[in-house]
């Protein structure tokens, strides 16, 4: 199978084969179409105009088979290629959901953080009132101590 070649894939890393996507296969469709051909005849589906256009009453049978391999190899690449876009979305999804967590995480952290910042900074508030109050008082007491020595 080939390789997706998409342009907006960013890095080597995260470009998947096909061979990595793909745990199912329709390749054995074609025989147990020809084994039904075989048996009995033309398949009923056969005389669908999606599957066969409207000029396939006018193909052989051989050429209806071939038509038809070749519609299933076109269809098993096509499934092939978003089973692969699936399988990737999903991987990219569980990587941005493992980010969201890891910031979710992060977020908790910086907030008890910023939590436990703002208790020391009105503690220490609190504590400055105190020595300026303090510092008042003993300048009052320095200002009358002078008065009395002089």
């Amino acid at each position: 199978s080939s390789k997706i070649r998409n342009p907006e894939v960013q890095s080597a890393d995260d470009v998947a084969g096909l061979e990595d996507c793909i745990d199912f296969s329709l390749a054995k469709k074609p025989s147990k179409i020809e084994e039904k051909l075989e048996k009995g005849g033309l398949p009923d589906f056969l005389d669908n105009d999606d599957i066969i256009p409207s000029i396939g009453n006018e193909m052989g049978a051989e050429a209806q088979i071939r038509f038809l391999k070749a519609k299933l190899r076109v269809m098993q690449e096509e499934l092939d290629t978003v089973v692969c876009e699936c399988r990737k979305k999903d991987d990219e999804n569980q990587n941005l959901k493992s980010r969201l967590k890891g910031m979710e995480e992060e977020n908790t952290r910086l907030q008890q953080t910023i939590s436990m910042q703002r208790s020391h900074t009105e503690k220490y508030k609190t504590l400055s009132q105190e020595a300026n109050k303090k510092s008042e008082v003993l300048q009052q007491e320095v200002i009358a101590l002078e008065k009395v020595l002089q």
